[in-house]
């Protein structure tokens, strides 16, 4: 049997999209509380993120949701990576509440918990990266699946990583 080039870095790709969605759960977290989620999108469901970020771009004048939807919609796949609120009750006061109490009263974010964030998209990034699969971090997307509640209601920040394999790529010279 004859594989072509399409078929077999489609194939790649997810093989990748796998494997970084193990290194986002893996990744070193405050006091070993797993509070990642991840989830990847193709198809029809990476369209319908696509079409939230421009949506938000009319809603807001931002153009780099409609500019980063563009590349949502060339990419094979895009891995999510959000994170769950969840207080470590350390009362360290970071997330400008003295104690976790009057943050989880608040609505407010743990510092923590976005760190954790921040190191596994950097983990799934990287795994990206080792495997020679082009990526980009968006926050943007992030924010389109938290709007369209793709995750848990207890995820409320989210990246987005789009992920291709095409001859030059399509993440760079955007305008």
């Amino acid at each position: 049997m004859i594989y072509g080039s399409k078929e077999t870095e489609r194939s790649a790709i997810f093989d990748v999209a796998k494997l970084m969605a193990a290194a986002a759960r893996t990744a070193p977290k405050a006091c070993g509380i797993d509070n990642i989620e991840t989830l990847i999108l193709d198809g029809e469901d990476k369209d319908a993120l696509a079409a939230e970020m421009r949506k938000i771009a009319e809603e807001t004048g931002v153009e780099h949701f409609a500019r980063d939807a563009g590349n949502v919609d060339h990419s094979e796949y895009i891995i999510l990576v959000g994170v769950k609120n969840i207080p470590i009750s350390l009362n360290c006061g970071l997330c400008g509440f003295e104690t976790c109490a009057g943050a989880v009263h608040a609505a407010a974010r743990c510092a923590f918990n976005i760190t954790d964030l921040g190191i596994a998209v950097g983990s799934a990034a990287a795994v990206a990266a080792d495997n020679r699969i082009d990526n980009r971090i968006m926050w943007s997307a992030g924010a389109a699946a938290v709007r369209l509640q793709l995750f848990s209601d207890r995820v409320k920040v989210c990246y987005g990583i789009p992920l291709s394999t095409t001859g030059k790529s399509i993440y760079f010279d955007r305008q």
